[in-house]
């Protein structure tokens, strides 16, 4: 067995590395099959061969992290793992720039993985940008921390959120109330993203004024939307029809962002998905980028990744089960 020592500046800091009952340091340790111990200001990781340098690596950014002022978290953990893994964890200090928002309650927005980052830069860059992938990236999130950052910024005039109300596989039967009362449970997760970083208040404040502007899709139709910032969720839930009418309201000033997961679709059987049309009808087109997520930049639960990545495997199975048995022609 051999040795790595490593030195914190604080013990705070090793004990934000180690994490709530050492759970950090722990995922560490089971990954590479080392032995790590701190004595105040001093780590010490014992181990063999590669892996002990994995360990080192990874305690390394950890370290660099915590000396930002960065909370470290199982959820970052594992994530500098899987960059240690691929000789990547170097690009790691790229997110430690940028930050997209401050919350109601003082907290950064950052982009968490280098998947996140390329999707704010993205989003900068074009006038569409279409944040595609899993559960969890922080696609609807970041999209409304840019838009509210552009607001403030008065870079735009209001802020324009919509989704389609599409049940997800549940019929919920008629709601009471006015058609607002009818149309909020589906627009609650987006009013959420916006109470986060407002604080209720403020944003009362500015959809009282026509500001911001929370409807679902239906809405859209037959207006042109200039000086705005325009957020579509739920983009895999539109028909080919709604999100050309979408994409047709952006006006002269205006940003928009599209955001959805092509593996949850709601749409009625036969029905075809606008967003996965999309990404073949405009993928060439200047201004227009396409930020394409996976299951490495989940950002909740360390299990909804598992999930993602077990759902990804049985849709892999099935499409090389249906090319190896493909279903006979019917006959007329």
């Amino acid at each position: 067995m051999m040795e790595k020592l490593l030195e914190v500046e604080t013990i705070e800091q090793a004990v934000n590395i180690f994490g709530n009952i050492d759970q950090n340091i722990k995922i560490i340790e089971k990954e590479f099959d080392v032995s790590i111990v701190h004595r105040g200001t001093n780590l010490k990781i014992t181990g063999d061969g590669e892996n002990l340098d994995k360990a080192k690596r990874a305690v390394e950014v950890l370290i660099g992290l915590t000396a930002k002022g960065e909370n470290i978290t199982e959820q970052s953990v594992r994530y500098v793992l899987s960059l240690v893994h691929e000789n990547m964890e170097d690009k790691l200090n790229l997110l430690s720039k940028d930050c997209v928002c401050v919350t109601a309650k003082g907290k950064p927005i950052k982009p968490k993985t280098l998947g996140q980052k390329k999707y704010i830069d993205m989003i900068s860059k074009n006038v569409v940008t279409f944040g595609i992938g899993p559960a969890g990236t922080g696609k609807t999130y970041l999209a409304v921390a840019m838009a509210i950052t552009a607001l403030k910024d008065k870079e735009v005039s209001r802020l324009i959120i919509t989704r389609p109300a599409v049940e997800a596989g549940e019929k919920l039967g008629f709601l009471p109330g006015d058609l607002q009362n009818k149309v909020d449970p589906y627009l609650r997760p987006l009013h959420d993203a916006l109470y986060d970083m407002l604080g209720v208040e403020t944003y009362q404040k500015y959809v009282e004024r026509g500001v911001i502007e929370v409807a679902p899709l239906a809405y859209m139709r037959g207006r042109t939307l200039d000086d705005s910032y325009i957020i579509l969720d739920e983009a895999q839930n539109t028909t080919p029809e709604q999100m050309k009418m979408f994409l047709t309201r952006i006006g002269f000033g205006s940003k928009a962002i599209v955001t959805g997961d092509i593996t949850q679709v709601d749409l009625p059987e036969g029905k075809k998905s606008g967003l996965k049309e999309v990404v073949r009808i405009l993928k060439n087109i200047d201004d227009i980028g396409f930020c394409m997520l996976t299951e490495k930049d989940v950002v909740r639960h360390p299990l909804v990744q598992a999930i993602v990545k077990a759902y990804e495997r049985d849709e892999e199975r099935k499409v090389i089960k249906n090319d190896r048995h493909p279903k006979p022609a019917r006959q007329n």
